[in-house]
């Protein structure tokens, strides 16, 4: 009968991040991280002067799917952090824009990625940060950091 070996790190039982539904998972962000980044761009580019905030705020949401993207996959406890903070940071931001740009439109002329909830994506940036934070839970690195 053997056993695993008394000095086995918890990383080594604990599935990786980068398995099962979590391949899903940031396969989706990396998608958002595209999609955002070249509406953002688009925007910048072309219309910039017609709605400053919205499209501002177009491009901060695609750095952070960018960031989140990479802090999903990246081992160690350092990303599991960043991944953490990006995510609770675009739930925020998907509620608080979200609620702005339904109470107060005229804030926000055009939309952005986190407009309506993220009505533009299928509502899919209200869905994914939940997930996002639910995988981090279930997938914390050796020693429970978080």
């Amino acid at each position: 009968m053997t056993s695993a070996p008394v000095n086995a790190s918890a990383e080594t039982r604990r599935p990786r991040r980068v398995s099962g539904i979590g391949r899903v998972l940031i396969a989706v962000y990396g998608v958002l991280a595209l999609a955002a980044v070249g509406r953002s761009l688009v925007q910048i580019v072309e219309k910039f002067d017609e709605a400053p905030l919205a499209y501002a705020l177009s491009a901060l949401a695609a750095v952070v799917y960018v960031i989140a993207t990479v802090a999903l996959i990246a081992p160690g406890r350092a990303w599991y952090r960043v991944a953490w903070a990006t995510i609770v940071f675009e739930f925020t931001g998907v509620l608080v824009i979200g609620t702005m740009s339904v109470l107060l439109p005229e804030l926000f002329p055009h939309d952005t990625v986190w407009s309506w909830y993220g009505r533009g994506y299928l509502f899919i940036p209200l869905v994914i940060p939940v997930l996002g934070m639910w995988w981090l839970a279930k997938h914390r690195p050796a020693g429970g950091a978080r």
